[in-house]
């Protein structure tokens, strides 16, 4: 009679073992990486760091020679301002306002937020985001992980299951007092 009923208890301990453990294994599984480490190990993105860097030091040479130009031109005109007439200071004075806006123009079209070395970023580096983004997509849904954040940069969301999205489970909720719109209702009115 003890081996029957610690047979039935063992039996009931494991089954629930086993479904302690399965429920889990049904659960959100999450997972991280790190961009950082990941492009560093990434030959073709350094050597898009590299020719970005290239550049950057050859338009930072331009604009300080630039600089230096304006900066000599003031010093002459500060030198001789005292031996010109008044149309002549002017003229000089003009000059070097244009020479520093031509310079400031420059900079702004190299460093600037739309300028020259952001496109040359986009350029060479976006399409290697855009293959790790799609690594990290294939991993994740090969192996059924939920959510995956970026450890590199703070907690960041990389990639989550679209299945997991509530936006608009929200914007049923809020949407009798605000007057929101489904996603695929708005797909419908935007047609």
């Amino acid at each position: 009679m003890k081996t029957i009923k610690t047979n039935i208890l063992t039996g009931l301990a494991v089954a629930f073992t086993v479904l302690l453990f399965s429920g889990t294994a049904f659960g959100q599984k999450y997972a991280f990486v790190d961009t950082e480490y990941i492009l560093d190990n990434i030959p073709e993105y350094q050597d898009a760091q590299d020719e970005l860097d290239a550049l950057s030091e050859k338009w930072q040479k331009e604009i300080e020679k630039g600089y230096a130009q304006v900066d000599e031109m003031y010093k002459k005109y500060k030198a001789e301002a005292v031996l010109l007439p008044e149309d002549i200071k002017s003229k000089r004075e003009d000059e070097i306002v244009a020479k520093e806006k031509e310079v400031k123009d420059l900079q702004k079209k190299y460093f600037g937020p739309e300028g020259d070395l952001f496109k040359k970023r986009e350029e060479l580096v976006k399409p290697i985001q855009e293959k790790i983004y799609n690594a990290i997509e294939t991993v994740a849904t090969t192996r059924n992980f939920s959510f995956v954040f970026d450890k590199a940069g703070g907690m960041t969301l990389l990639w989550a299951n679209p299945k997991y999205d509530i936006s608009d489970d929200v914007l049923d909720e809020v949407g009798n007092v605000m007057q929101t719109v489904k996603r695929d209702q708005r797909k419908k009115v935007n047609k």
